[in-house]
């Protein structure tokens, strides 16, 4: 009998996505959550309501270990349906937990099982997170609210003007990092949800955002 489930999608070979929601303070934009398939076991990154109309489709393909958080915000929609422990940055720990149980925490870059590292990246909140994944065909960078694409854009999502060398200092980070593929956790309705990418283009368009905020800009 066929599951009553919506299926995940598959946006890019070897990336699954949940079902969109749309942020409650900005209706075009549109969030998901991705499974990422990994021999060591599934993660999921980023939580939204996404998790909750697929939970049969995801503990189809094997369940999850762990599902990553980027940054406190997306603590907003609650526990998942999944049983799998919940990270985050130290940093945001005392924002994420007053809404989601979180498991463990992290509070510098690492590897885990040689394919996905957790690259701080603050600027967004303190604990804003990255997540760079190796899945053998692409190099996916999750960069939650950090790095988000609007109307094919890519902008910034500066909340704290304190907060602006952080941004700038992550920013550079992220401009030397070898990916292919951006996801962020939102992006405007009636576009894809990430963006292909070549080392010129990333940096082309980080420099783009980097003057914006040496301008004063918060995007």
């Amino acid at each position: 009998m066929p599951s009553s489930t919506p299926p995940l999608d598959m946006p890019v070979e070897t990336l699954r996505a949940t079902g969109t929601a749309r942020l409650p303070y900005q209706q075009n934009v549109l969030l998901r959550s991705f499974v990422l398939q990994r021999p060591a076991g599934n993660v999921v990154v980023y939580n939204s309501p996404g998790i909750t109309a697929a939970a049969e489709a995801i503990a189809d393909l094997g369940g999850v270990s762990r599902l990553l958080l980027n940054h406190a915000h997306e603590a907003m929609y609650g526990d998942p349906p999944v049983d799998a422990p919940v990270h985050v940055h130290e940093r945001d720990l005392a924002e994420a937990a007053r809404s989601m149980r979180i498991t463990a925490t992290f509070d510098h870059r690492q590897v885990l099982d040689d394919d996905l590292e957790i690259i701080p990246t603050p600027g967004h909140t303190p604990g804003t997170t990255s997540y760079l994944w190796d899945s053998g065909v692409h190099r996916f960078l999750f960069t939650g609210d950090f790095l988000w694409i609007e109307e094919g854009e890519w902008k910034a999502v500066l909340l704290d003007p304190g907060s602006r060398q952080d941004y700038l200092d992550s920013l550079a980070l992220v401009r030397d990092l070898d990916f292919d593929v951006l996801v962020p956790w939102g992006t405007t309705e009636g576009g894809p949800c990430f963006a292909t990418t070549t080392t010129a283009e990333t940096r082309e368009r980080i420099d783009t955002i980097s003057a914006r905020l040496r301008r004063g800009g918060h995007r």
